[in-house]
């Protein structure tokens, strides 16, 4: 558990989680496909505490409507926002539409059975690390760096590294270069960001507890390519301490080299309207219509909700619904949005976001052991907004994105690293849309301040009440960098954008 007593501030934010099978290790050196997803965990049981610490309740993934609760009014109806001229080919970028998932639909449809890797859009390559030292760093006593030498691989665009053991951090550097399938041309040398334990559910839940998760980095996009190489450096030991030794590496080093697969088909309805510039709402039925009326009367009844954003549905992006937990999880209510930057790097087109979004999505879930999606929504550069983990965007999803604080909480994850580079004003405005919209469904000010029961973090114990800004970065509940210096100094801009857009 040394990722809850870690105290610098030199972690960063990457990606978050809940429950499939880790990759099993292969002493062979070519490229393998995860295979069959493993078996559902038993579902949480709602917990008899405060809101704050009360436990996840699981509800069927086929039985579970998408309709208004006491916690959640009935959402406004969906603005009219210009696309953006870099938006994806194949996303849906029409209001949530509620036949997306057959929860949300309220029928009685049941999941598709789970099928071998082989046969899902995409694909996982998980290579075992070899030892790279050379007989003289074994012979001074220095820890072995570990790697693999340069190779020819099946295409992927995204990699990362994992290992065995969910608590064991890895203290070293980890350097990935890539060729780029059909110039030959390698990279320079990459650094992937190794601390990504701060993404995840929190200690002692039923996601964390399922013996699935996996120690991981966060994932880093490199765009289509057919060839890697990477080194594994342990952290060296401190010069001045004569008795200080460096760390080994986690045990079962492995390289995971993802695929996202093809984009969905374009729904031509759909990308008509975009190129009107007019907005779809899914159905044009006389009884979608008349619920859109409602749904409208309603949210106006209601002070302080924003106007429902555009949101591509997991449909539109490409999740493929067989890969995650069948179950959902819920909290009571949703009173923080925590903002986070994926890590990923900032190398990708708007038109390549759903790509990014599956091939986290596949990391998640085949390489690190997570149920889902770690964020409940993500934001691409030109300030397109996703639906994240499934369970319905209405609804107080269960994340797996601020260890310690998922509970009541919401993660939103702006695809690319902002330690170094300024977050395009597109995504600080798409943030303010989507936290005036949500926050406003469960009566939350994003000026206000909220306090959260902390589950346990390395920054705050367990059990401690703890006063949050409603829309936090990552690093307020948590001593990491998340979510990059140059978008954490936007969130105050964030803020007084979101409260004007609710009408305060």
């Amino acid at each position: 558990m040394r990722a809850l007593l870690a105290t610098s501030i030199g972690v960063t934010c990457a990606a978050a989680l809940t429950l499939p099978l880790a990759v099993p290790a292969s002493s062979a050196p070519t490229p393998q496909d995860a295979s069959a997803r493993p078996p559902s965990a038993a579902p949480e049981s709602p917990g008899s505490g405060p809101p704050e610490t009360r436990e996840a309740v699981t509800e069927p993934h086929a039985t579970t409507p998408d309709a208004p609760t006491p916690d959640a009014p009935t959402p406004d109806a969906p603005t009219s926002d210009a696309p953006t001229p870099d938006a994806p080919a194949s996303g849906t970028t029409g209001p949530d539409t509620t036949a997306a998932d057959p929860a949300q639909r309220g029928t009685d449809q049941p999941s598709a059975p789970a099928r071998s890797a082989a046969d899902l859009p995409g694909s996982t390559q998980s290579l075992p690390m070899a030892r790279l030292s050379s007989p003289s760093d074994r012979a001074s006593g220095a820890a072995a760096t570990q790697g693999l030498t340069r190779r020819d691989a099946r295409p992927f665009s995204l990699v990362g590294v994992v290992w065995d053991d969910a608590g064991t951090e890895l203290h070293g550097t980890v350097q990935i270069r890539t060729r780029a399938t059909g110039t030959g041309t390698w990279s320079d040398w990459q650094d992937v960001e190794t601390h990504n334990s701060e993404h995840a559910a929190d200690l002692g839940s039923a996601e964390r507890e399922s013996g699935a998760v996996r120690g991981a980095t966060a994932p880093l996009w490199v765009g289509d390519s057919d060839g890697v190489e990477v080194r594994v450096r342990p952290e060296a030991p401190d010069p001045q301490d004569r008795a200080s030794t460096p760390l080994p590496l986690p045990g079962g080093l492995r390289l995971e080299l993802v695929d996202p697969g093809e984009d969905p088909p374009r729904d031509p309805a759909q990308a008509t309207a975009r190129e009107a510039g007019r907005e779809t709402a899914g159905s044009d039925t006389p009884a979608a219509s008349a619920g859109t009326t409602a749904a409208r009367a309603a949210a106006r009844a209601r002070p302080y909700i924003g106007p429902r954003p555009r949101i591509v549905t997991r449909k539109g992006w490409g999740a493929d619904e067989r890969l995650r937990e069948r179950n959902f999880a819920y909290t009571r209510t949703v009173k923080a949005a925590f903002v986070h930057h994926s890590a990923t790097g900032n190398n990708y087109t708007c038109r390549q976001a759903p790509s990014v979004l599956r091939s986290i999505y596949r990391y998640h879930v085949r390489s690190s052991g997570w149920r889902d999606f770690g964020y409940n929504f993500a934001v691409d550069k030109c300030g397109t907004i996703y639906e994240g983990r499934a369970g319905g965007v209405t609804k107080a999803v269960l994340g797996a994105h601020t260890l310690g604080f998922n509970t009541n909480s919401m993660g939103i994850a702006v695809l690319g690293t902002y330690s170094s580079s300024n977050p395009p004003a597109a995504a600080v405005t798409a943030i303010a849309k989507l936290t005036a919209w949500k926050l406003g469904l469960f009566g939350a000010n994003p000026k206000g301040k909220v306090t959260l029961v902390s589950g346990g973090s390395n920054k705050y114990r367990k059990g401690k009440r703890v006063k949050l800004n409603v829309i936090s970065g990552h690093r307020d509940g948590f001593a990491t960098e998340c979510p990059g210096a140059r978008l954490y100094k936007k969130l105050g801009k964030a803020r007084t954008s979101s409260a004007k857009l609710q009408g305060r």
